[in-house]
């Protein structure tokens, strides 16, 4: 029997991967600041799926926190899968949010899912196989859309699958970035625009989010945006930054610089 590690599973996204992970037969591994959510989702899943649940009662933005979940990461030797996806997010223009809650927001978007990939690869790796599953967000290619220090933490997500992906080929470890749209969860109320002042039209429900991601999963795919209608869209961006990739570098200046320069 192998186990899921979820962060941010006392709500949202992070409780219906709980639920179909567990449906799927995997045991499980709760992570969020709730206890009490928590414990009341665990027991839930264990009755209904009879799977094994603990949970882990642990802010990710502290030290003591974010170093105890590395430590079950790097010594349960049953935990296939890593679910990185605890965040908030913000909807406050740059310059008149509070630069504590960036910062904040800096630690649980991106330095605690950096972490824990640091933690549990080296295991998986060592036995040939694991999942890592990072939630990033379309502001990922997108960051005007809303708060900038959040769309960078997205960006991050996405960076840092990419370089996973490239760096785990060939070892049996599998990486995959999902990036949601706009998905009815808390995470509005939080953000200070709750989902209600949004078009209906825009917002998916959390478990058609989690379904397609995992659809997607199972089809193999690296990056996996549910609300993206037209899959080739991804595909031409993908291109587009694959044609510039070999021509990022040059000792020579362009030459629609070389001219100022020269004159």
């Amino acid at each position: 029997m192998t186990t899921a590690l979820i962060t941010g599973a006392s709500s949202g996204i992070g409780a219906i991967y709980a639920d179909r992970l567990a449906a799927r037969g995997e045991d499980l591994i709760l992570v969020a600041r709730n206890a009490t959510r928590l414990e009341a989702i665990a027991d839930k899943l264990k009755t209904r799926y009879g799977v094994r649940v603990s949970t882990i009662a642990a802010d990710l933005a502290s030290a003591g926190g974010l170093s105890a979940v590395e430590s079950v990461l790097k010594t349960d030797e049953t935990i296939a899968t890593l679910v990185n996806n605890a965040g908030f997010g913000s909807a406050a223009p740059l310059v008149s949010a509070d630069v504590d809650e960036m910062q904040n927001m800096v630690a649980i978007n991106v330095t605690a899912p950096m972490r824990l990939a640091y933690a549990a690869v080296p295991a998986f790796r060592a036995r040939g196989t694991g999942t890592i599953i990072n939630i990033s967000s379309i502001v990922a290619i997108g960051p005007e859309v809303l708060n900038g220090v959040y769309g960078g933490t997205k960006a991050f997500i996405l960076a840092f699958s990419h370089s996973l992906r490239k760096e785990l080929e060939d070892t049996g470890v599998r990486v995959q970035v999902v990036l949601p749209g706009a998905t009815g969860t808390e995470f509005w109320d939080i953000a200070g625009l709750p989902v209600r002042n949004l078009p209906e039209e825009w917002v998916m429900t959390a478990d058609d989010l989690v379904d397609a991601a995992l659809m997607g999963l199972d089809r193999g795919e690296y990056a996996t945006i549910p609300s993206l209608l037209e899959a080739g869209q991804w595909d031409a961006w993908e291109a587009a930054r694959a044609t510039m990739m070999p021509h990022l570098s040059s000792a020579v200046v362009a030459e629609r610089y070389r001219q100022q320069i020269e004159a």
